[in-house]
């Protein structure tokens, strides 16, 4: 007779845990929501911040350029007139441009790699077997036509040698 009971308050102890796992989870996941919508919202913020600042940048530039415009064409020496203009740029400085380290490292060394590469192409192409055996066929043409020219010009020297010994005599 007790068998039933305790089945039930097992089922029951089971239950009560099983509801109190998906409230528990419910609430952790509504508290990530929280979080994320809180970043969610500061980095909104921060957007905004960062875009009313290029636009008070755009409209400084596009007020300095009108009044480039009014003005008669020639050269502008001194800045005398635009101390506003002078003072809003002295607050904010104009943007340099740089290339971060990270992309500046990047071109470099693949530069590097690209020009390597292309050394260990040329010297893998001038040792290929085919590569070696044209170059020596090269040489033994070379060596031929050197051999053939030096007997050409001893010839040469030899008939000339003779033809002034016979007009000397």
């Amino acid at each position: 007779m007790s068998a039933p009971w305790t089945v039930a308050a097992l089922l029951a102890v089971l239950l009560v845990s099983v509801l109190l796992a998906v409230s528990v989870r419910g609430r952790s996941g509504r508290r990530a929501a929280a979080r994320r919508a809180a970043a969610d919202r500061a980095e909104a913020e921060d957007l905004r911040s960062r875009l009313a600042q290029l636009e008070a940048r755009v409209a400084r530039t596009e007020r300095v350029h009108r009044q480039e415009a009014d003005e008669p064409a020639g050269h502008l020496i001194t800045l005398l007139g635009h101390e506003e203009a002078a003072a809003e740029d002295e607050q904010v400085p104009p943007p340099a441009t740089t290339v971060p380290a990270s992309l500046f490292a990047d071109l470099v060394l693949r530069e590097g790699v690209v020009q390597v590469a292309a050394l260990a192409a040329g010297v893998r192409r001038a040792l290929a077997p085919e590569q070696r055996h044209r170059v020596r066929l090269e040489m033994r043409r070379e060596v031929k036509r050197a051999r053939k020219q030096r007997r050409t010009e001893v010839r040469e020297a030899r008939r000339a040698l003779a033809d002034r010994q016979r007009s000397a005599a």
